[in-house]
């Protein structure tokens, strides 16, 4: 049995042995030397077929992983569902490539890394290198593609030494060169550079400098807060250190901005008219740079000579305070000149009068003064004069103000046109305003009604009603809607209920005039009951095509007292004159759909009524 085993296995040797020789087409290449052999053939080949995918990925799990991920060139539609084989071949020799790979034909884009810039002119070794790739195992390889992050810090120093809030260089650099920064843009910072920023190299703010033995230029931790954090302050504090109330970013010697200098923090707030006044009138502003805006320090407030010339000549002092102040020159208050001390007291509205107003050429000349006119023109342009000679404005007016009136009601009913009922409530302005010029006037202004009030009458109301549009004739001044008419002067007398009725009521206001004002409708209307009120009998009663309710109705109320049935066709004898209306009148669809009650009968057999 043991020999037979050892002969079996002798021969077993001799078959591989043979085997091997006429099988193997070849030495495998040198990273594959240790599967040499017939009995590591499975390693890679499936019996009976050719080599395995799965096999070649089970070794290269670098590649499997990336190939899982959907990453990277074997991840490709150019690679992808292709056998490993068919680039990658073996047993050619230990010293065959089997990656085969044609640099200078290759399309990077597959990676899913396109070169772009000055990345498509480098030779592959510049980036495919051993320094650059962090897997320990892959590190160890002479030759491989794989390893590299896309980050560009793996590859390029971090010139700026991680203090910059993210590591996209992308987002200022481009892949072109490392400077300029082309993308960079400033306005995303948190300092926009404006005026003459944009134009100042970025050395002249961001200093370079030797930071853990390396050249460093700063870019961030820089002062911005204030101008004095990079520029030296001229004015050497006296000016406080907000440079932006007067100097722009556009130029600094520009004083477009100076009027934002808050001057009241200094020891000369300005008030009334000084604020208005220009720097140049009280500042040399040809002075030295660290002179300019100085040159008025250690004047007092109230020193007023030191800038203004004295017009009284030291003949009240030199306190001006005493009596002028900021606001004007002119505006003496009255707890410090008293007027009343002159023969004209300031009263009213004269109190808020400046000064040059009325005296506009000497404070100490006299002025008339005993009359209005003297200082005031005759705003009436000599409406109330009386032979030539105008009225004083004190006889109507006080010194109150022009707009109010000592004119009373009592006067003006000695007028021509005395004030009575709603007149009395009528403000002056609504009939002495002038429409044309909105002017007050008082002359020539009508006496009639028609002169102020449109007559909505006209063309729609017989003239003999009202001869020559009295409106009196029917309206009283009390107000417009009650009145006087008549109207038993008319063809249709009032009786009963309609002598309670509203005029508007039957007279309403004409819908078709295409006047701008309601006109009320007195023309054009006929005794017809039809014509205000509705015919809820349709045409039962119409002799030759007109509807007499006379006939029935009375004018004190609808019902009908007047009507006798016994003047009917049928006259109620016996228990029909007991029988209620609606026994016998009942409702009935008319011609045109609508229900009415049935008055009128073609035949009164009993039949018709009775079974």
């Amino acid at each position: 049995m043991i020999l037979r085993f050892i002969n079996i296995s002798l021969l077993a040797m001799m078959f591989a042995l043979t085997a091997q020789a006429q099988l193997s087409p070849g030495e495998l290449i040198q990273s594959h030397a240790d599967l040499e052999g017939m009995f590591n053939c499975t390693q890679c080949h499936d019996l009976g077929n050719k080599v395995s995918n799965t096999k070649c990925l089970d070794c290269h799990k670098e590649i499997k992983t990336r190939v899982d991920k959907g990453q990277g060139f074997h991840a490709s539609s150019e690679v992808k569902g292709k056998d490993c084989a068919t680039c990658h071949s073996d047993h050619h020799g230990r010293e065959f490539d089997a990656m085969r790979f044609d640099e200078d034909n290759f399309d990077h884009d597959l990676t899913g890394y396109e070169l772009q810039g000055a990345h498509g002119r480098i030779d592959c070794r510049e980036c495919h290198k051993a320094d650059f790739v962090d897997d320990p195992e892959l590190k160890k390889r002479e030759r491989t593609f794989l390893g590299l992050d896309q980050d560009c810090i793996s590859c390029h120093e971090d010139m700026h030494q991680n203090t910059l809030s993210t590591n996209d260089c992308a987002m200022c650099h481009s892949h072109e060169e490392f400077a300029p920064a082309t993308y960079f843009d400033h306005d995303d910072t948190e300092y926009p550079l404006e005026g003459a920023h944009a134009n100042v190299d970025c050395i002249e703010c961001h200093q370079k400098e030797t930071r853990n033995g390396k050249d460093f230029q700063v870019f961030t931790g820089v002062k911005f807060d204030n101008c004095i954090d990079c520029h030296d302050d001229v004015h050497e504090g006296n000016l406080g250190n907000n440079c932006k109330q007067c100097h722009s970013v556009e130029s600094f010697t520009s004083l477009r901005r100076i009027r934002r200098f808050n001057h009241d923090r200094t020891n000369f707030p300005l008030k009334g008219k000084h604020k208005e006044v220009k720097c140049a009138d009280c500042h040399n502003l040809n002075a030295t740079l660290d002179q300019i805006f100085q040159d008025q320090m250690g004047i007092a407030i109230n020193d007023c000579i030191q800038c203004h010339e004295d017009v009284h000549d030291n003949r009240f002092g030199s306190n001006c305070a005493e009596c002028h102040n900021e606001k004007s020159f002119f505006d003496i208050p009255e707890d410090r000149f008293d007027h009343n001390l002159t023969d004209f007291p300031l009263v009213g509205k004269h109190r808020q009068v400046e000064c040059k107003e009325c005296h506009t050429e000497s404070l100490r000349e006299p002025l008339e003064h005993n009359t209005c006119a003297a200082c005031h023109d005759d705003y009436h342009e000599g409406e109330f004069a009386i032979n030539h000679v105008s009225p004083d404005c004190v006889e109507c007016h006080t010194e109150d103000g022009f707009e109010g009136s000592l004119y009373t009601i009592e006067q003006h009913n000695e007028s021509k046109f005395p004030l009575e009922g709603a007149h009395l409530a009528t403000p002056c302005f609504a009939c002495h305003i002038s429409e044309d010029d909105d002017r007050w006037t008082f002359r020539n202004i009508g006496e009639t009604c028609v002169d102020c009030h449109d007559d909505i009458h006209d063309g729609y109301l017989t003239t003999e009603y009202y001869p020559e549009q009295d409106c009196q004739k029917c309206h009283i001044a009390d107000n417009w809607v009650e009145n006087t008419f008549d109207h038993n002067l008319t063809e249709f007398e009032l009786q009963g209920v309609h002598a309670e009725t509203k005029c508007m009521d039957c007279h309403g206001v004409i819908e078709w005039t295409s006047l701008p004002v309601d006109i009320v409708g007195f023309t054009g209307l006929t005794n017809d009951c039809a014509l205000c009120h509705e015919n809820v009998h349709d045409d039962q009663f119409e002799e030759n095509g007109v509807t007499d309710c006379a006939r029935c109705h009375g004018f004190q109320s609808w019902g009908m007292e007047d009507f006798n049935h016994d003047n009917t066709a049928f006259p109620l004898d016996g228990a029909h004159a007991e029988v209620a209306c609606e026994a016998c009148h009942k409702p009935m669809e008319s011609a045109d759909g609508t229900m009415i009650t049935q008055y009128k009968f073609e035949r009164f057999e009993c039949i018709d009524c009775h079974n």
